[in-house]
């Protein structure tokens, strides 16, 4: 052993600071615990992804739903989970942990959150519908006031000034190297300092990996591309983490942990380069405006089944994978763009992420002209025009081809805006039909235009956005029983070792079957979290 390695004893080390590992740490301190938080970053980016997203969390029958008169149940939402998961034969425990995430959704996740001054806000948000069988039935999806940011900001104030904060041990730009074991116990890890170079050993009665999933890999997420989806498009954008590269699978594999459903992914449709990019092929997932036309490389809008967001992320993925050229444009007009177009994440919602009320309803009332003039400005994947002919020049010019024939996207525009002008009660187009039903629920209304054509005169410019395929979260990973424990090969808990969040497919390998219902993934973190540190206390209980 190199004389100059520190050593540190402590009850849990949990490997990965992000949402679920401050969850983790969270109950251990309450606990009176001792805990090793590791984890690669700096300690300024502690809360990983969760931090940097929308704050969405998917949860069953709440208070504010029934504020709200949404009737939902547990028997509901399970059905409408197994409807999007398609759950094979063989998903026993991810079936499992979805019925367990349904039911146990209000109060470990809920009330956990509300315990920590977590508010949300006071509309719950209605997205993955369904298209062409059940999704959410009723909305589920509630927002935190403050996204992902003001998340992590509430949890992270309650981590550091716990009662019990001198039991816990930050170790932050530090990569670990490899788990440790002894015999057939799993005890402890050996960590590298990025910066010193300097490792130290943790020496841990129990390991809980919370270090992430695979979508910050873009080399990995094109080996496990699922296959239905032919071969990977040529550009794909990463949405995730630059840290959620599976290193730990990698590791915990090598102690015989059964990893799954790595071909199970949650990508997303509209990605465009982020203006200011943090890492190689570093995008934004767009909040695709429902009332812009979806079209393929060559101009020619995708069907026979139009694209549009809200009901479906699986389908428009796989959509724009069948097209020859696998990306795509959206074009719009600027009045649709100031009060559609947005963006998930953190970042570029500044009124939410700063609690500011009177702003926030600004941009609910009068639209976000702000942030569409500095994507216009910043983002390469923008262009604007007067007229059709010269958008079609400008979209070829940024892509170096001759692809988008004027004529094809004048048709594409002209058949639209026709049907538009014929009115309502002669709508024969999907796409009006369903921004129909969306306007019908009042937290998609001031938010969805009332049918506004594309090529109106007092709407212009027209927008073009180019939309890549961005990678977000992996849906599958370390496998694990319903007790957060790590199982190897041959479906035994591998002793001492855990997995929480995204490294275990948000539960057991593959909690979300096929796809997700959204706002599940911030939720899967916190629910495998607060149950693999259960197992801890009560296998610690029985054991003095």
């Amino acid at each position: 052993m190199n004389g100059k390695m520190e050593i540190i004893s402590t009850d849990v080390a949990i490997i990965g600071a992000g949402l679920a590992g401050i969850v983790a740490a969270l109950d251990l301190l309450d606990a009176g615990k001792n805990v090793v938080l590791l984890d690669r970053d700096s300690e300024e980016n502690l809360g990983g992804l969760a931090k940097l997203s929308f704050g969405g969390i998917f949860m069953v029958d709440t208070p504010i739903q029934r504020w709200n008169g949404i009737r939902d149940s547990v028997p509901l939402a399970i059905s409408d989970w197994n409807s999007t998961a398609e759950f094979s034969g063989r998903d026993l425990l991810p079936k499992l942990w979805a019925e367990a995430y349904v039911n146990q959704s209000s109060e470990d996740i809920y009330y956990f959150l509300r315990k920590y001054s977590v508010n949300f806000f006071p509309v719950v948000h209605w997205v993955e519908r369904g298209l062409f069988k059940p999704g959410n039935s009723v909305p589920r999806f509630h927002m935190v006031w403050g996204t992902g940011q003001g998340l992590i900001s509430s949890l992270k104030g309650r981590l550091l000034n716990h009662k019990n904060a001198e039991r816990i041990r930050f170790l932050f730009q530090n990569r670990v190297d490899r788990l440790t074991r002894s015999g057939r116990f799993v005890n402890g890890c050996i960590s590298r300092n990025t910066r010193t170079n300097r490792e130290t050993q943790i020496r841990a009665e129990n390991v809980i990996i919370a270090s992430g999933g695979i979508a910050g890999d873009l080399t990995k997420i094109r080996r496990h591309w699922p296959k239905n989806l032919g071969k990977p498009p040529e550009v794909l954008l990463n949405g995730s983490h630059p840290f959620a590269i599976g290193d730990m699978h990698r590791e915990a594999k090598k102690l015989k942990a059964r990893i799954t459903h790595l071909d199970k992914m949650w990508n997303y449709a509209a990605g465009v380069h982020h203006p200011d990019p943090k890492m190689e092929a570093h995008g934004l997932s767009l909040v695709p405006p429902k009332s812009a036309l979806w079209l393929d490389f060559e101009g020619r809008r995708i069907g026979p089944q139009p694209l549009i967001t809200g009901f479906d992320t699986k389908f428009l993925v796989e959509e724009i994978c069948r097209q020859k050229e696998k990306y795509s444009w959206q074009v719009l007009n600027w009045k649709i763009a100031v009060q559609e177009l947005a963006v998930s994440g953190s970042e570029f919602n500044e009124e939410i992420r700063n609690k500011n009320i009177m702003g926030f309803l600004r941009t609910v009332l009068f639209g976000n002209e702000s942030l569409v003039k500095k994507l216009v400005a910043d983002c390469p994947d923008f262009v604007v025009a007067d007229s059709i002919s010269e958008l079609a020049d400008r979209m070829n010019i940024l892509t170096g081809t001759k692809s988008v024939l004027p004529q094809v996207l004048n048709k594409s525009v002209e058949d639209y805006d026709s049907m538009i002008e014929r009115g309502k009660s002669f709508y024969n187009d999907d796409q009006l039909r369903r921004i129909a039903q969306l306007r019908q629920y009042r937290g998609d209304r001031v938010r969805t235009c009332n049918f506004r054509k594309i090529m109106d005169s007092k709407a212009l410019p027209l927008i073009a956005i180019r939309e890549f395929i961005l990678t977000r979260k992996s849906m599958g990973g370390i496998q694990t029983d319903l007790q957060s424990r790590v199982l190897n090969e041959d479906e035994n808990p591998v002793p001492g070792l855990y997995a929480v969040g995204e490294a275990a497919g948000f539960g057991g390998g593959g909690i979300h079957g096929k796809a997700a219902l959204e706002g599940t993934f911030l939720g899967g973190c916190i629910l495998t979290s607060r149950f693999a540190v259960r197992s801890i206390l009560e296998r610690r209980n029985r054991n003095l």
